[in-house]
């Protein structure tokens, strides 16, 4: 005992608190110098150091009953089934419901008062709102947590926010005043609480009502729908009530899984080619029959090694707790867009649904009696050709796959606003029953990495080819649900994930997965801000090594492959690679130009 330090019993202490306040006596607390989080049965506070600075001590308070009462007085599978579907709308959802359990804390324990609202600052921090110059940088999900927060406890915001917060109160409180002044009376139900907060989002317009297939182009007003999924589809989702979608998923893995018997090249753990045979054996036939597009040209390229290559799924560069606060990052960073994108959205939908309208075939020999024919039948009975039958135009079975540049030059708004936009773009395409399949490509280090270090290993053989570690990142495959998947795309968010771009290998990989796939069409989009650019490669290689390999490539998906080929270049010029693109200076742009030539795509077929 005599070993005991203070911060042992700080531990303590805080410990036994939160297991009285989470009324759990088998809470496992722990502690951690990285991001705090909690999940059943178990949190995990920051760690202060030795000497206990008193702002640390606070900010462990604070997490250590944040989290309590959230274990306490929140139920996930209510929350989530009453979560709308909208990005923006979802993050404020849920930022309004925090502001409810620090709510229920602070109602009679002064202490747990002033450890909330030592955590809070501590957030806000790192919050845009301290950082805002107009109301467009406000992020909604904060100022409504804020302003909520003030109705429930009387508590003014923290100063440092409080600028960015009168830049959007006078906005909030005209529209949604009195949904403001009904919570307060919903505190100590959930399900109630929420059913206000919907409300209050409604009158913000930042979550709407839903589409209604059978409308058709002319139905409905563009501002009043939205993209949003049956609320019951969400709780089974939520609640992992999905089997009829496993087994379809399971029945597609089975079906894929016959094919790829006949494959020579490597499989990874996901039955998916590896990117490390990008010659013959990295783009074998999987079906009898398969004409000759599908095997590699001779495209005069070399790679040094593949060996420290990796293909990767998004959930697997971080963990769960920071995908869930990029993902939150990178909504409130494109609140202001939200809308705009929805609405466009809307709008393919409306097209893509118009191309689908019923017909009818007429002077059948069975069917339904044609009231056109009536006279004929009086007349002559017997007649065999009055009747008719219904028939419904679909698309062809199709694959869209969105390969997405996640360069060091997309930083910033360009990589979150092609993150949002193929998002909403997978959204409206899931419901037209086409499936979407979203990647990235990179380089895992800068100016050459573990490929570069072999290399002068090796004594610096001359014109070694591609000499950089690839990074290719897959954010939602095509028979994933894009509710499983959206969380995946805040990774772009991610200080230090982008880095190069190699696209010509990019393409070979996003064309081989495509070609894998059973679906008849396949239509591949490309978001670039640039030409291809690395280091390492083109300081040892001529200087158009990368570029040239590019155009072999795209000559070649053009000229011999079924894929269609479609780019958008972001202040670039992309024109004068791809035979079909379109370049945009101003990347706000984006979502409307995807919707668009994916809209002109399918009107031509």
């Amino acid at each position: 005992m005599t070993d005991r330090t203070r911060l042992d019993d700080l531990k303590s202490a805080l410990a036994g608190c939160a297991r009285a306040m989470a009324h759990d006596a088998e809470l496992d607390v722990a502690w951690t110098a990285d991001a705090p989080s909690a999940s059943r049965g178990h949190m995990k506070l920051p760690m202060p150091a030795r000497d206990l600075p008193p702002e640390q001590i606070a900010e462990a308070r604070g997490y250590a009953d944040q989290f309590a009462l959230r274990m306490r007085h929140h139920d996930a599978s209510a929350h989530a089934a009453a979560r709308p579907p909208e990005a923006v709308a979802s993050a404020a959802f849920d930022a309004v419901e925090n502001a409810r359990i620090d709510a229920l804390g602070s109602r009679g324990m002064e202490g747990v008062g002033n450890n909330l609202a030592a955590a809070l600052e501590q957030r806000l921090r790192s919050d845009a709102i301290t950082r805002a110059k107009s109301r467009d940088d406000v992020p909604l999900s904060t100022a409504l947590q804020l302003i909520v927060r003030e109705r429930l406890t009387g508590q003014p915001a923290p100063k440092a926010a409080q600028a960015g917060l009168d830049m959007v109160r006078d906005w909030i409180e005209e529209r949604a005043g009195d949904d403001l002044d009904s919570l307060g009376m919903a505190l100590d139900d959930q399900r109630a609480f929420a059913a206000l907060t919907q409300s209050m989002l409604e009158h913000l317009d930042l979550t709407q009502g839903d589409i209604e297939p059978d409308q058709g182009e002319d139905g409905g007003d563009e501002d009043e729908d939205d993209l949003s999924e049956d609320q019951q589809e969400d709780e089974d989702e939520q609640q992992g009530d999905s089997g009829q979608t496993e087994m379809r998923a399971e029945s597609d893995d089975n079906a894929e899984g016959d094919s790829e018997e006949q494959t020579d090249g490597e499989m990874n753990d996901d039955g998916e080619m590896m990117e490390g045979d990008m010659g013959d054996e990295g783009m074998q036939p999987v079906r009898p029959n398969r004409p000759n597009w599908d095997q590699s040209p001779d495209l005069g390229y070399d790679v040094w090694t593949d060996r420290f290559d990796e293909i990767v799924e998004a959930a697997d560069l971080v963990d769960e707790e920071e995908l869930t606060r990029l993902r939150q990052f990178l909504d409130q960073q494109l609140a202001n867009l939200q809308g705009t994108v929805t609405k466009l959205a809307h709008r393919l939908q409306r097209r893509l649904m118009a191309q689908q309208n019923r017909s009818w075939d007429f002077d059948q020999e069975e069917g339904l009696l044609d009231a056109a024919r009536l006279a004929r039948v009086v007349v002559s009975p017997g007649h065999s050709l009055s009747y008719k039958s219904e028939r419904e135009t679909e698309f062809r079975d199709t694959i869209v796959t969105l390969l997405i540049d996640n360069s060091g030059s997309m930083r910033g708004r360009p990589i979150g606003i092609a993150a949002v936009s193929a998002e909403i773009l997978a959204r409206t395409l899931e419901r037209c029953g086409v499936k979407t399949e979203i990647l990235g490509f990179t380089t895992r280090a800068w100016k050459g990495g573990q490929s570069r270090e072999d290399w002068l290993n090796a004594d610096r053989p001359a014109s070694p080819g591609r000499l950089n570690d690839l990074r290719h990142i897959i954010y939602k495959k095509a028979d994933e649900p894009w509710r499983r998947a959206k969380r995946n795309l805040g990774l772009m968010m991610r200080e230090g994930l982008l880095k190069e771009n190699i696209d010509g290998e990019a393409l070979l990989w996003a064309h081989s997965r495509m070609i894998a796939r059973p679906e008849e069409r396949r239509i591949m989009m490309v978001i670039s801000d640039g030409a291809p650019v690395d280091d390492s490669t083109l300081s040892v290689n001529h200087g158009a090594y990368l570029e040239q390999h590019l155009r072999k490539v795209i000559d070649w998906i053009e000229t011999r492959s079924p894929v269609q080929l479609v780019a958008i270049g972001i202040g670039h010029d992309v024109t004068r690679y791809y035979k079909r693109a379109v370049t945009i200076m101003d990347a706000e742009q984006l979502g409307g130009t995807m919707i668009e030539q994916l809209a002109e795509l399918f009107e031509e077929e």
